[in-house]
C-alpha cells in the first residue's frame, strides 16, 4: 500500500494512492480506518507530508563513505560509532513534496541535501529486539536532511544547520512492504544524476536503529527515523530543482528559493 497525505476542502486526510487517484480514507492508518468512495486525481492532488511525526528522529554517520568523506571536508577523522549516533530534528522544518526549500539570506555557499530513507513507525514499543523494532516499522518514505554546513561546523544544537523551515522535506507518501536491501538512491539537481548508491548499505540498518532508539525511548505509531546518507553531497542554490528517488518508493521533488 501506498500511504500518503492530502489537502481536501474540510482539511487534511489520508488516503491511498491507486494508480493515478487517491482514495480518500477516514481515520488513520496508525488506528481504525475504513476507505471512502471520494477519489482524486493524483495529479490534481496538493500533498501534505504523508505523516506529521508525535517525535522526529534522526541519525547521522550511518554511511562508510559519508562518514570518510564528510570527515575529509571538515579536516578531520573519520569515526565510526559502535552504536547508532541518534538525535532529533523539529517539525517545523517539515516541508512536503513539490513544497520549496527556503535558503536563509544569511547562509553561506555550503548549502546542501542529504537524501535518506525514512522509516516510519507503526506501534508502540520500548526495549525492543532487532526483530520486534523490525516489525514495529509500517512503512518508508523518502526525507532531504538540508543542512547548512558552516552552520553545523559552529552550532551543536544545529537549530540552524538542520531545522530551519523548509529544511527537512518528506514524502511523497508511506509504502508498506519495501525491503531497503533492494533499493537504490538516486540524486537529481536539474535533471542531472549527481548521486547514486545502494540504499541498504548502512552501518546500522533500520531494525538495528529503532531497536536501540527503543532502549531509551517509548515508539509511537508515526514516529519517523531518518536513517542517514552516502557519500558527500554537493551544495545546492536557489533556482535549482532537486529530486530524490528511491527504488520502490518514488521520487521527492522541490525547488530551491533564496528568502
Amino acid at each position: 500500500m501506498k500511504w500518503c497525505r492530502v489537502e481536501t476542502s474540510t482539511g487534511p486526510s489520508y488516503g491511498l494512492v491507486e494508480g493515478d487517484e487517491i482514495a480518500l480514507v477516514q481515520g488513520s492508518p496508525f488506528e481504525a480506518w475504513n476507505v471512502t468512495d471520494e477519489r482524486i486525481p493524483l495529479e490534481n492532488a496538493k500533498l501534505l507530508v504523508p505523516v506529521v511525526p508525535p517525535v522526529f528522529y534522526a541519525i547521522g554517520s550511518n554511511y562508510h563513505d559519508h562518514v570518510v568523506k564528510m570527515a575529509e571536508a571538515f579536516g578531520r577523522k573519520p569515526v565510526f560509532y559502535e552504536a547508532p549516533r541518534v538525535g532529533y530534528r523539529a517539525n517545523n522544518a517539515l516541508l512536503p513534496h513539490e513544497g520549496a526549500i527556503v535558503k536563509p539570506r544569511d547562509s553561506g555557499d555550503e548549502f546542501q541535501y542529504e537524501a535518506e530513507l525514512v522509516a516510519v513507525i507503526g506501534k508502540r514499543g520500548r526495549n525492543l529486539t532487532r526483530e520486534q523494532a523490525a516489525d514495529c516499522i509500517f512503512g518508508y518514505t523518502i526525507g532531504n536532511d538540508v543542512s547548512e554546513r558552516g552552520w553545523q561546523a559552529k552550532d551543536q544544537t544545529n537549530i540552524r544547520a538542520k531545522n530551519c523551515d523548509t529544511f527537512k522535506p518528506m514524502g511523497p507518501w508511506i509504502v508498506q512492504g519495501a525491503d531497503p536491501a533492494h533499493m537504490r538512491t538516486r540524486v537529481r539537481i536539474n535533471g542531472e544524476t549527481v548521486h547514486d548508491f545502494a540504499t541498504g548499505n548502512m552501518l546500522f540498518d533500520a531494525a538495528a536503529v529503532v531497536a536501540e532508539i527503543s532502549r531509551y525511548n517509548a515508539l509511537s505509531p508515526g514516529d519517523v527515523v531518518w536513517l542517514g546518507t552516502d557519500d558527500k553531497p554537493r551544495n545546492i542554490k536557489p533556482g535549482d530543482m532537486l529530486e530524490i528517488e528511491i527504488t520502490g518508493i518514488g521520487v521527492l521533488r522541490n525547488s530551491v528559493i533564496a528568502e
